[in-house]
């Protein structure tokens, strides 16, 4: 029996810099930040040194479910999150043009990962608590702040009946999610899953952690220059939000109902660095050996990989030691191919950071094309590959790498594939 291949199907994508595959895409390949002042809440209420975020804008829920009864009913049942997830996997289904009722719905499974879930509803709800007391906590608290939260509505939505779960693990959840997807499928427990990642994490109780951890960027008064992945003047990342599906199909479903395919995913690998909560190993061991498992699993070659969507988060220590793990793998070859971040433009997604780098890599294989690292004028001496500073170029790919990398050490690679019947 031939082994089971997994391919990419469908793409949905809520973010900083648009929302849909085409708009996001665009402005990627444009070099558009979609960083900005905050809007979400006032800094200053909270004396918060952070000003600057990368929101999604003018996003509606109604926009994706016309009808105002069912949006009323989520609006009171679902955090930000959950929202921003919902309208990726319907994004992502009708791009897929795929009718989960309609495909065997047991066979489908929903895998979304999220670093904090509902953060927005905890620490708003918990302020209710405290000042007004027990009866002043809504009903729906638990369900809206649950992990979970976002699987669990999605599958209900569009009938999924196979498993649905949430992976946290920091930084690395959305790409965990698919990495497990890719196994599920292979692994003949499924036909396709609705996986991806998710964060709605922008409040004044994450940035008030995350800046006083010194992880955040504080160029308030530049904030479309603020995330400098690779940059010798980069001073912390800039946090993002949105959500990105994908559909992950095994082949012969996706080529029976005449779907489009986009990459192939042939690989993937994770490790844990076992050594620091929040800090990188100081030689990249953790995630070098992410990338050659994931290479062992896709069965190729260093020199095979030909683009690299990197973890690229802006910190300090982050893109140093990501440097070196890459040039540990990969060697010479590590100088003579294209590796940008996407942070550098949505900022850093947190739990749907992975997944948005699965979703661009994927698009950079089907259109042959890679969007640029953008503020990158001064590279800093030890990140001294190919980061494709500030202008989109063509490029040949056959094998493209995707990594994640994420607090408590957490280190996850997946190797995608043009496809090929």
């Amino acid at each position: 029996m031939s082994e089971r291949r997994v391919v990419i199907t469908g793409l949905g994508m809520v973010t900083p810099v648009g929302i849909g595959k085409d708009e996001c895409w665009e402005a990627l390949l444009a070099g558009k930040s979609g960083v900005a002042a905050l809007t979400l809440f006032d800094p200053s209420t909270v004396a918060l040194e952070i000003k600057i975020a990368a929101e999604v804008k003018d996003f509606n829920i109604q926009d994706f479910f016309p009808d105002k009864r069912k949006v009323g009913s989520m609006l009171k049942e679902m955090d930000r999150v959950t929202l921003f997830a919902m309208a990726a996997a319907k994004l992502a289904l009708e791009d897929a043009n795929f009718d989960v009722r309609a495909n065997n719905p047991e066979r489908v499974a929903t895998f979304l990962g999220t670093g904090v879930g509902g953060l927005i509803t905890t620490t708003a709800d918990h302020i209710k608590l405290l000042e007004g007391g027990a009866r002043k906590l809504g009903l729906r608290s638990v369900i809206r702040l649950m992990p979970n939260a976002p699987s669990g509505q999605v599958a209900i939505e569009y009938g999924a009946k196979g498993r649905a779960k949430a992976d946290s693990t920091a930084c690395a959840s959305g790409l965990d999610s698919l990495f497990d997807a890719f196994m599920y499928i292979k692994d003949n427990r499924a036909d396709a899953v609705i996986s991806g990642g998710c964060e709605a994490a922008i409040n004044a109780f994450s940035m008030a952690s995350f800046g006083n951890m010194m992880a955040l960027s504080k160029r308030n008064d530049d904030p479309e220059g603020a995330s400098r992945p690779f940059s010798k003047d980069r001073d912390g990342f800039v946090i993002g939000e949105g959500a990105i599906v994908l559909i992950l199909e095994e082949l012969e479903h996706a080529v029976k109902r005449n779907a489009r395919i986009y990459a192939e995913i042939v690989g993937g690998g994770a490790t844990c660095d076992a050594y620091h909560i929040v800090a990188p190993h100081e030689t990249g061991e953790g995630a070098a050996a992410a990338m050659r498992e994931a290479m062992r699993d896709a069965k190729i070659e260093p020199t095979d990989i030909d683009y690299i969507n990197a973890h690229g988060t802006s910190t300090p220590l982050n893109d140093e030691r990501e440097t070196m793990a890459i040039k540990q793998v990969l060697g010479e070859h590590a100088y003579k191919i294209p590796i940008s971040s996407t942070k550098s433009m949505v900022g850093h997604l947190l739990g749907g950071a992975g997944a948005i780098g699965t979703a661009v890599a994927a698009l950079s294989i089907y259109n042959q094309k890679v969007h640029p690292t953008i503020n990158l004028d001064t590279p800093d001496p030890m990140c001294d590959l190919d980061y494709v500073p500030n202008k989109c170029r063509d490029a040949k790919i056959k094998y493209a790498m995707v990594e994640a990398l994420g607090f408590g050490g957490h280190n996850t690679v997946l190797i995608l594939k043009a496809y090929t019947a």
